[in-house]
């Protein structure tokens, strides 16, 4: 994802997300303007490509286009002081319905590169699952929730990754961002680590 024109597959695109986003490739999930929708769908998102300094700008044009977008920030210190930065600077996530004529005209959006699609015949949107995953870890203005606090005991909920919709408990607290759980596989309890930001725990 360095702003070059190669080919990559979704697989690759996800893991570019999720590193950018937590600062590991979770193999196990501005203020963001979220379109007319009060709550955000977690289905058909797209990653666009922006152009320097065009975030206001493409938020700007897609909201006219009637474009859903979505722009996650967390809080970084500069200078002394906290400020809310883009989560993914130089990216956002667009959603349109591939099968509908018009999504092609976001190429053209002022502030817009491109959007990076593995086939441009035939979009196709990130798995619903882990944008509701992504979606989750942000309020509503779309600053990222630090994660929930754990121990040993808790009852917890995998909301993304390969165990999702896996409820578990929390067999013990591992690194600093990840929680030691066991699952059962193919008869077997097994121990497992599982990163913070892709669980809830449960009352």
């Amino acid at each position: 994802m360095d702003g070059s024109h190669r080919p990559f597959g979704q697989n690759a695109l996800i893991k570019w997300v999720e590193k950018m986003a937590f600062g590991e490739d979770l193999t196990d999930k501005t203020t963001g303007a979220l379109g007319s929708d009060a709550a955000p769908r977690a289905d058909n998102w797209f990653v666009a490509q922006l152009k320097p300094n065009g975030l206001a700008l493409a938020l700007r044009n897609l909201g006219r286009q009637r474009f859903a977008t979505f722009v996650p920030e967390r809080f970084e210190a500069l200078r002394g002081a906290t400020v809310r930065r883009p989560l993914f600077p130089g990216y956002m996530f667009v959603r349109f319905d591939p099968v509908q004529h018009g999504w092609q005209a976001i190429n053209s959006t002022r502030g817009v590169t491109r959007l990076l699609l593995n086939d441009p015949r035939r979009p196709s949107p990130l798995p619903a699952q882990f944008m509701a995953g992504l979606i989750a870890r942000c309020d509503d203005k779309g600053l990222v929730l630090p994660p929930e606090d754990f121990a040993a005991g808790d009852r917890i909920r995998v909301i993304s990754g390969p165990f999702a919709d896996l409820v578990t408990k929390v067999d013990a607290l591992d690194k600093e961002d990840r929680l030691r759980v066991l699952i059962e596989l193919m008869g077997q309890k097994v121990k497992t680590s599982i990163p913070r930001v892709n669980v809830e725990k449960l009352a």
